[in-house]
């Protein structure tokens, strides 16, 4: 899933956590770069979720 790009960074895909558990339809999922080396674990980020209409926590997925 995640994408080989130049260099050490590798593209990730971060999908919300909270709607999973809301049973509201639809998923809301971000695309993002990050480093391999400087970050091997992976990444959380509070963003926009337009379907819940807040900010909520989105997790890095394989």
């Amino acid at each position: 899933m995640a994408k080989k790009t130049k260099g050490n960074r590798q593209q990730i895909i971060l999908e919300c956590t909270e709607q999973k558990e809301s049973g509201v339809p639809g998923m809301s999922r971000y695309i993002s770069t990050k480093n391999r080396k400087n970050t091997p674990d992976r990444i959380e980020r509070m963003k926009y979720n337009p379907f819940l209409k807040k900010h909520t926590l989105h997790r890095e997925i394989k």
